[in-house]
């Protein structure tokens, strides 16, 4: 055996003695695979049994997971040097299909990390019921999986989809209506309008700007749903953001939105004091003019940036944020400001302004 590998053997030696030796309390196994559960079973347990191999007594003074599906039982009895404890761990599978891996970590009395033990183990779901795979309640025996239908941007020339499940849970076919609420002129629905006892499908959504012609800024669609005339009050929402259609050509020369500022905070106001202003830089640290395409706010505050804005590469604009305390109410107000431009990469940023109105 040549030196060089006899010194990594005492090298391999010399670090396993170490590390028994920083741990004190021994799990062996320290891991338990429960293997292929059925989550319709419900929780499933597992025992582990260590030995202190310290030359003092230890307690166990906390078992931490990161999970509350995963559930340690242990005593606090001091665990004399060469004696053994024990530590049950209850995993509770009820929604959580598939893989799991679940790490315990093992604290002594003296707030030290002393072992930690591990379970996992594959769970097969369920077959769930019809109020949880359609959990709205749209009347009439009517059900839906959700009522929004959410798309974040929305790119000119580019359709976008959404759709919402239905079922229909009674033993009669009813007459499905969408009364429109709100409406943005973009938004496309295709919907039944006579559903039949145990049918179920998906009602589609879904919005194309027109390349020709631009909308900048949130689209929002509400649709009261009726059910054989009634309505119990359920509304279907889509909404997104207009942007900017994506270059072709990544290569393509493209500007960059910078915002100096992410938060702006005037602090304790007077009701009755005068109207205050704040501001922010909105820089072009790209290579091909900024355009301001849209900027919408909550109602509470103003600003001197407006749609049409455009900075040149390498420039900035200094905007202002006016606040007038005497239209507000009492308490803290927190108010959002989208801005959307031609960025490509981020069309649209959020700036968040917080006030405390005061007597």
């Amino acid at each position: 055996m040549s030196a060089k590998r006899i010194i990594l053997l005492i090298i391999a030696a010399f670090a396993a003695f170490s590390a028994s030796a920083q741990a004190p309390l021994v799990f062996e196994p320290d891991t338990w695979d429960f293997g292929t559960i059925r989550e319709s079973d419900g929780r499933v347990s597992h025992t582990f049994t260590g030995v202190n191999r310290g030359d003092k007594p230890l307690v166990i003074l906390d078992v931490v997971t990161s999970c509350g599906c995963t559930v340690p039982e242990f005593s606090r009895q001091p665990v004399t040097p060469g004696g053994k404890t024990q530590i049950t761990v209850t995993y509770d599978p009820m929604n959580r299909p598939g893989t799991f891996t679940k790490e315990l970590w093992v604290y002594s009395n003296e707030r030290k990390k002393v072992a930690s033990i591990t379970v996992q183990g594959n769970v097969t779901p369920r077959e769930k019921s019809l109020e949880e795979l359609y959990p709205v309640d749209a009347g009439g025996g009517l059900r839906l999986s959700t009522t929004l239908s959410a798309f974040s941007y929305i790119y000119q020339g580019r359709q976008v989809q959404g759709s919402i499940g239905y079922a229909n849970a009674s033993d009669h076919t009813v007459r499905l209506s969408l009364r429109p609420q709100d409406e943005s002129g973009l938004l496309q629905v295709d919907a039944p309008q006579r559903i039949a006892p145990g049918q179920r499908g998906e009602i589609n959504l879904s919005y194309l700007i027109p390349a020709g012609t631009p909308r900048y800024g949130t689209l929002r669609d509400a649709l009261e749903v009726a059910v054989d005339g009634r309505s119990n009050g359920t509304t279907i929402v889509a909404h997104g953001i207009g942007v900017d259609a994506r270059p072709a050509d990544a290569a393509q020369k493209s500007p960059r939105a910078e915002f100096s500022e992410n938060i702006l905070k005037f602090g304790p106001v007077k009701h009755t004091g005068p109207r205050r202003k704040l501001s922010f830089t909105l820089s072009n640290t790209g290579d091909a003019p900024l355009i301001v395409r849209a900027v919408e706010g909550e109602g509470h505050i103003a600003t001197t940036l407006a749609p049409g804005r455009t900075i040149a590469p390498g420039d900035s604009f200094r905007a202002e944020v006016l606040l007038d305390p005497a239209t507000q109410d009492f308490g803290v107000l927190t108010e959002h400001l989208m801005v959307v431009t031609n960025d490509p990469v981020r069309p649209m940023r959020r700036l968040r302004i917080t006030a405390i109105i005061e007597k």
